[in-house]
Formats: structure tokens, sequence, C-alpha cells
């Protein structure tokens, strides 16, 4: 019969112990945590320039395709108002919108009904497509944001272009 020392059951339980916890976590020292993918929680694309942080940029098209009213909100975090431009084709000509952004706040344009939407008219595109969007501000290098582009359906169907008008 053999039999074990107390010394040599404790070192067994040890190293059971090590097994079954590398077992069932071990997993955890080798995979990629989620929490560290930066992704969009939403619809829309976002971006980081500088102090500025563009969020949940969407295009919501009207039924004939004719015009696309860009939803996004701008976030300042910096101490200076700054005035952030917004470049994209419109009719089949580069145009850039400048917003102003004051320190701390957030400005938002087409997110709710009668607020001040960004219309691109004859974008060229189509829901389900997407529509290239170049963000800068100061001397920061922009960014180009492939927006999606959604139809005025479901959550949106109130936020869809209003009628353009003469554009500048």
């Amino acid at each position: 019969m053999i039999t074990r020392t107390p010394v040599a059951r404790a070192v067994a339980s040890v190293v059971l112990a090590a097994a079954l916890l590398v077992g069932t976590a071990g997993c955890t020292f080798i995979s990629r945590q989620a929490t560290l993918i930066q992704y969009d929680p939403g619809s829309g694309v976002g971006a980081n320039i500088g102090d500025v942080q563009v969020r949940n940029a969407i295009g919501i098209i009207n039924e004939d395709s004719s015009a696309i009213s860009l939803l996004i909100t701008l976030v300042n975090s910096g101490t200076d108002d700054v005035s952030v431009s917004l470049q994209f084709e419109s009719d089949g000509e580069k145009r850039t919108d400048t917003k102003a952004v004051t320190s701390g706040a957030a400005a938002s344009f087409g997110n709710v009904v009668g607020q001040e939407q960004i219309i691109i008219v004859n974008p060229g595109v189509e829901a389900g497509d997407l529509v290239p969007v170049y963000v800068q501000y100061g001397s920061f290098p922009g960014k180009e944001l492939l927006v999606p582009v959604l139809g005025a359906a479901g959550a949106y169907q109130d936020l869809g272009p209003q009628d353009p008008g003469p554009q500048p």
C-alpha cells in the first residue's frame, strides 16, 4: 500500500487546483480583451481629431436619392472654441461646411426635428452606400469618414433632408 505524506498531498492539491484554474480561465491570458477594441455603438461612424470627437455621423437620404441630411454630433473637449470643417461632394462639386463648436460643449446637426441640417445635394449614392466626408479643424490632420447612408424610415423617418433650397 502506497501512502503519501501530508506535504505530497498538499503539493498534489495545489497542482490540481492550478490545472483546474488554468483550464477554466486560461483563455483570458491569451485572448485579446474585447473592451480594447474600438467600435461605434450606433448606426453611424465616429472619429477623434485632436480635442474634437465626431460622434454617430450618419446620412439620411430622401426617397428619390436627390439629397442627404448629414446627422452628426461634434464634441469639443478642449478649452478653446473651434471651427470644424466638413468637406463632401454636393451636386458634383466639393463643398466645405464650417461649424463652430464651443469649448466643453457639443454641437449636433440634424439629430432632432427642426434642428439645423447639413444637406448634401445630388450625392450620387443610394441607401446602403457610404458617402465620404472629410472632417478637420485647426492644424490637426483631418480624417475621412465613410458615412453610412440610410433611408428615412423607422427612427429616422422625420430626420430626412428638408427642402435644400439654394446652396452656397
